[in-house]
């Protein structure tokens, strides 16, 4: 019993220990020294619930900073807090006596930080409610609170007063602060650092002396800090440091404008075996959740035949992804809570993840699919591209839907967030980039920032934004993005027939791939029909629109004309409805017939081998249109197509349709259609006709129980008068 309490007790404490391990990861480890006046400066202190009364026991002063790694104020906040940290820990106090004293051990004044999304309980118990948010301890108890992004010298006056009372006379007249980012003091002449040999788990950055060397060309432009000075610039006139510290304190390249248009490349490689990796939940969450590195992973059952049929491309395509992407599997059998949380539909399912945000790949399965896909969301890496004019020509050259936003200096961060959560929804779809480049703004007339708009073809279409929420709001830009992705005239296959199909009526072009002239020719014609047709709508959305505008203003003339307020007040509330959604949209596509020839044939009764042919297809009604109004088939011809969508989409057509099901199955599906457009109106239609159906029935059963007829019974009179009187007496008659 003894033996087994004791085993107990050490489980727990191996439990325990495994569990701090796992929480408090070394982050000094990963972490770099920085280099401030030619000092070698140790990583900040990170902070966490288990480590927090040791670390205030250290030191009798403690400035934290409280932030969260996704956001953007914290990011423009963290050069500032670092610099901060850097400047006090190398700096000296005042006086001969103290030359050699280091200012930590000194003043008992240390720096720290702590990440409020992985700790938000233990932070709102310190009383942070925003980001980033700056904390002033003595001992363990809060004497200062500065929220938001604060300038260097308001910390620093901060700082200055609690050292100037904690040791009377050992701080400065003035002190000169560096500009957040800089690498040395003003007062000081910047120095070098030398490159030492790694030893261990330290090694210097690179991007240290990169720093320093363009730390020359910033003009030393700071401020002499005193009690009676007043606040400076808080950033420097000249050129950019070509690096800057994220909220945790590392060091992340600045691109500068000579690289626009050529996204960062990460420093660790991905998937350096060409292999795919197979992860169990905690390496779900250590390498795919909590990082921002790109993976595409398949979550299966070995069970599964899709599974085990996709087997031989899934390996084959991790090989084609070495040194690329990251490729990985869950067992589903083996890590049930994983793919629970994960909400899968069904085996396989498969995933692109980049950090915390995920999207479902819905394509084929076949080598040349995956590997179509993964070479888009390879791009994701480096975020939204920034193009120029040039490099936007070039990309038009490559892309058929490209999505281009225009920004300016007032463009704000919530603006930039919004954008980057966009290009993950956009994978295997279209790319979107950005610009600020004054000559994109002369060719697509821009007048306004920010502005979103795509360009399929050189044909551009605008986001028409109502209020700047509207610009921030990434469900309603991506609903805007969903319908407009396609090219003008995409092709139709079996990931996409879906989205190309349903709702609308489309102008499909049953074209022979194999004969090149005869297809390109083909396309030539069906483009341009597209292309005269969408101008066509848009005059006729303008005319419209400004026909109800037109009725409108003579509302309210007539209303004023005669003083009526009433009217008057009525006619101003008139809203102009643009609502077309009782009118289908008019899309063009094209198919392969050569490849869908069997489905073709079975379904249109149209043969690849008798030519290339256009059909108008209505799959909501399971019907479609393959003539003219003259009885010819429909050609890929911009005067053939046009004629005949004219008296397609007029009501009634003019044109009589042809089915793609049987007559009897059409009956079915009017039904089923009648019920899932009007459920309540059908349901009260089927029980009116139940209840007369039951009246009759219950009518006829009284009926047949009565006889049929009204009977006269021998008996009816006796004991009472006759019914219809009758002969008195012996049957004499009575006067």
């Amino acid at each position: 019993m003894r033996l087994f309490s004791l085993s107990l007790l050490l489980g727990a404490a191996a439990l325990a220990a495994g569990q701090a391990l796992i929480e408090e990861p070394d982050e000094d480890a990963v972490r770099e020294n920085t280099y401030f006046n030619g000092k070698k400066v140790p990583p900040m202190t990170i902070l966490t619930p288990l480590t927090w009364d040791d670390e205030m026991a250290k030191g009798k002063y403690t400035m934290v900073k409280g932030y969260s790694p996704y956001c953007p104020h914290c990011f423009d906040y963290a050069p500032t807090f670092q610099t901060l940290y850097e400047y006090y820990y190398t700096s000296t106090p005042a006086g001969a006596a103290n030359a050699n004293k280091e200012f930590t051990d000194f003043y008992g004044f240390r720096f720290g930080m702590i990440n409020c999304v992985v700790y938000q309980d233990f932070c709102s118990t310190l009383g942070i409610k925003s980001w980033p948010t700056t904390l002033l301890l003595k001992g363990d108890k809060v004497v200062e609170t500065l929220k938001g992004n604060k300038d260097i010298n308001l910390l620093a006056e901060t700082i200055e007063k609690i050292l100037d009372a904690e040791k009377p006379g050992s701080r400065p007249q003035t002190i000169q602060l560096p500009l957040p980012g800089l690498n040395h003091s003003p007062d000081h002449p910047e120095i070098l650092p030398a490159k030492p040999k790694p030893t261990g788990t330290e090694t210097v950055k690179k991007t240290v002396a990169a720093e320093a060397k363009t730390a020359t060309s910033v003009p030393a432009t700071t401020k002499v800090l005193a009690k009676t000075s007043e606040t400076s610039t808080k950033a420097a006139e000249g050129e950019k440091p070509t690096s800057t510290l994220n909220p945790a304190g590392y060091l992340v390249p600045v691109p500068s404008p000579s690289a626009v248009g050529k996204p960062a490349k990460s420093t660790v490689t991905p998937n350096i075996n060409g292999t795919s990796i197979p992860l169990t939940s905690m390496d779900f969450q250590n390498r795919v959740t909590l990082t921002q590195d790109p993976w595409f992973i398949k979550f299966y059952a070995p069970w599964c035949h899709h599974c085990q049929a996709m087997a031989p491309n899934w390996v084959q395509l991790a090989k084609e992804m070495k040194g690329r992407l990251n490729i990985g599997e869950v067992n589903c059998e083996a890590e049930p809570r994983l793919c629970k949380d994960a909400r899968l539909r069904g085996y396989p399912t498969i995933l692109f993840f980049r950090g915390g945000e995920r999207v479902e790949y819905e394509g084929l399965r076949g080598l040349g699919d995956f590997v179509h896909y993964t070479e888009k969301a390879i791009d994701l890496g480096a975020g939204v591209q920034d193009v120029n004019a040039t490099t936007f020509k070039a990309l038009e050259d490559k892309e058929d839907v490209l999505f281009l936003y225009f920004y300016d200096v007032a463009t704000t961060s919530e603006d930039f967030m919004a954008i980057e959560r966009l290009p993950l929804s956009l994978v295997g779809r279209a790319k979107i980039v950005k610009t600020q480049d004054p000559a994109l703004f002369e060719r697509f007339k821009i007048t306004t920032w920010p502005r979103l708009l795509v360009c399929r073809e050189g044909r551009p279409t605008y986001y028409n934004p109502l209020t700047p929420r509207e610009m921030r709001d990434t469900r309603l830009l991506l609903n805007w993005m969903k319908s407009v992705w396609l090219p003008i005239i995409p092709e139709l296959t079996a990931s996409n027939a879906r989205e190309i199909m349903d709702g609308k009526l489309v102008v499909l072009g049953i074209l022979n791939r194999q004969d090149e002239d005869g297809f390109l020719s083909a396309k030539r014609e069906m483009k341009s029909a597209a292309n005269e047709w969408m101008d066509k709508q848009i005059q006729l959305f303008q005319l419209e629109r400004q026909e109800l505008r037109n009725a409108k203003s003579l509302r309210i003339e007539e209303a004023e004309d005669k003083g009526d307020q009433r009217a008057l007040r009525s006619a101003k509330n008139i809203r102009i409805n643009m609502d077309r959604a009782d009118r289908k949209e008019v899309t063009f596509a094209w198919v392969d017939g050569a490849f869908w020839q069997r489905w073709i044939r079975t379904t249109y009764g149209i043969d690849i081998k008798d030519g290339e042919r256009v059909i108008v297809n209505d799959e909501d009604n399971r019907r479609y249109w393959d003539q003219t109004s003259t009885g010819n088939a429909i050609v890929p011809s911009r005067t053939s197509i046009l004629e005949t969508i004219n008296k397609i989409t007029a009501s009634p057509p003019k044109i009589k349709p042809k089915l793609t099901i049987s007559s009897f199955e059409k009956i079915f599906f009017d039904i089923r259609v009648t019920f899932t457009e009007h459920p309540y109106l059908s349901m009260g239609c089927i029980l009116g006709i139940a209840f007369g159906c039951a009246s009759w029935f219950r009518g006829r059963m009284l009926r047949r129980t009565r006889g049929g007829h009204f009977r006269l019974g021998e008996d009816m009179g006796k004991g009472g008068p006759p019914l219809l009187g009758a002969p008195s007496g012996n049957g004499a008659k009575t006067d």
